[in-house]
């Protein structure tokens, strides 16, 4: 194993390129360089390393099998590559009338703070939580505090809410409701 580091530079002008893709080929590890385009890697004698961004021609660079030491230290250039686009026209529109008709017409998107308003409406988010079922961490918790209760009073008999203003409260607004009246 060899730890592998280095500095990836525009061979232009060698400033550090950020954020480029420093992978094994064949492999599924890798890193990416830092701000000033400095990585550290491990591999293996004998690895080929894959250099690639956006902007950048990619370069396969291999580690020596004759490497002494463990450690390999490297400057890789990296080629700017130009990407040439076809011609793009743009016109405007033919004439005023379909002009006016297409902006009166075009439709909006809702911008974040719109979306984020719809999402938590209290009517969405009621019919939300009718439709959709707990997950697994909902389901998992539910019953945690269900235990947790039932294990506090394992034993003994649970208090009497006789003198607890909440429950008198609840108490005398369901009689005032009319919870208690029979239904016949």
């Amino acid at each position: 194993m060899v730890q592998l580091y280095g500095i990836v530079m525009t061979a232009d002008s060698l400033q550090g390129i950020p954020s480029v893709s420093v992978t094994i080929k064949g492999g599924s590890r890798g890193t990416i360089t830092n701000e000033q385009g400095v990585f550290s890697i491990v591999v293996l004698k004998g690895d080929k390393i894959e250099f690639s961004s956006i902007g950048y021609k990619p370069k396969l660079v291999e580690i020596p099998r004759n490497l002494e030491g463990n450690q390999y230290s490297m400057v890789q250039l990296m080629v700017t590559d130009t990407q040439y686009l076809p011609a793009t026209i743009i016109r405007p529109r033919p004439t005023r009338e379909q002009f006016e008709r297409d902006f009166v017409n075009t439709s909006i998107p809702d911008d974040n703070l719109e979306i984020a308003r719809k999402n938590t409406d209290e009517q969405t988010r009621r019919a939300m939580m009718k439709i959709i079922p707990a997950d697994g961490q909902e389901a998992a918790n539910y019953t945690l505090r269900k235990n947790a209760y039932k294990y506090t009073y394992a034993g003994q008999t649970p208090p009497i809410n006789l003198m607890n203003p909440v429950a008198w409260g609840e108490f005398i607004r369901a009689w005032k409701r009319g919870d208690f009246k029979s239904k016949n």
